[in-house]
């Protein structure tokens, strides 16, 4: 059976400590990239085989923009988005679907509540219940829609790995990991999620993130890296960590389940997490924190942004402790 990230592949990546005792540690594997897919570090196996989840979405909206789908602004950053179902997001996904001549009941991901509490509060009150549209794929779902449509494909069986469109998902995918697909399952959101590795995601991530300097990349993928910066509350929501990463430094950033993070900076080096036991817990701290000792960020901007993201361990409300780097990456930051 094909699997992940066995503790031999891993190292101590992110501990929590409380009153002077680590009571919690998340292992995983991270590796740095620079600007040709070289590996300028690692921590645990750098070819590791991951599902990097919705890390996966951005080459997932490029490859229905190749088919043809006339994405714009936030629309661009929508179909790459982990969003959290605010008003905002789901208005600009319901706009997609009306270009394409759809509506919410063609999206084939699940009904969820909003993730942003006063939407999902305001959507109680009024005697809503759960809607596609809020479900947090709902973006690269209408995209995917818009591109069936534009190719003359089947709308009913887009999420099926045989669909014209999911392979060229693949296609993409493949090119921009540099790397074969070896394992295909199913996503949280009924669409194919392929297994590649974890230095192929960091790989693909700083291609991405290239592409706006590129004069040989494909114009698309510049349109989609530079409407994720540009619209960052649209990729996950306003004050959320990815949208606070791309706010502040610039840096593209893309979780995905499972403890899957990819950063990647426009200069091309790029960091790709997964902890082991499916936490996301310390990731960014640990993704930044390798950015700014590749250079890819300053260490007074990694200071400044970790301000907003990272959260003290309390005890009755008083901090009393926190949540840091493990030995193995400081080892690696002192080498």
């Amino acid at each position: 059976m094909a699997e992940t990230l066995l503790a031999s592949e891993t190292v101590d990546l992110i501990v929590l400590e409380r009153n002077g005792f680590v009571e919690s540690r998340h292992r995983g594997s991270a590796v740095v990239v620079d600007a040709t897919g070289g590996v300028l570090g690692a921590l645990g196996d750098p070819g590791v085989l991951v599902y990097p989840r919705s890390s996966l979405k951005p080459f997932q909206a490029l490859a229905s923009m190749q088919s043809g789908v006339p994405l714009r602004g936030a629309q661009v950053a929508l179909a790459c988005a982990s969003h959290v179902g605010s008003i905002e997001h789901t208005e600009v996904v319901q706009s997609m679907l009306a270009k394409a001549g759809l509506s919410e009941s063609d999206l084939l991901c699940p009904a969820a509540w909003p993730a942003d509490e006063q939407t999902r509060t305001e959507r109680i009150r009024a005697g809503l219940g759960k809607s596609a549209l809020c479900f947090n794929c709902s973006g690269k779902h209408a995209a995917f829609l818009w591109a069936c449509k534009e190719k003359g494909w089947d709308t009913k069986t887009y999420l099926s790995a045989e669909h014209p469109l999911q392979k060229r998902v693949i296609e993409v995918i493949e090119e921009y990991a540099g790397e074969p697909i070896s394992h295909l399952g199913v996503d949280g959101c009924g669409a194919p999620v392929p297994v590649i590795s974890l230095a192929g995601l960091a790989r693909a991530g700083s291609k991405l993130a290239q592409a706006p300097g590129n004069k040989h990349a494909d114009a698309r993928a510049a349109t989609i890296a530079t409407a994720m910066l540009d619209y960052p509350w649209a990729v996950q929501g306003h004050g959320k960590p990815n949208s606070v990463v791309m706010e502040d430094l610039g840096v593209i950033a893309k979780l995905g389940a499972e403890g899957v993070l990819v950063l990647a900076a426009p200069c091309g080096i790029a960091v790709a997490v997964k902890m082991s036991d499916g936490s996301g817990r310390g990731s960014d701290l640990l993704a930044l924190t390798l950015l700014a000792n590749a250079g890819a960020i300053s260490t007074t901007e990694l200071a400044d942004t970790l301000a907003k993201l990272t959260h003290p361990v309390l005890g009755g409300g008083i901090q009393v402790g926190s949540v840091r780097l493990a030995k193995p990456v400081m080892d690696l930051l002192d080498a």
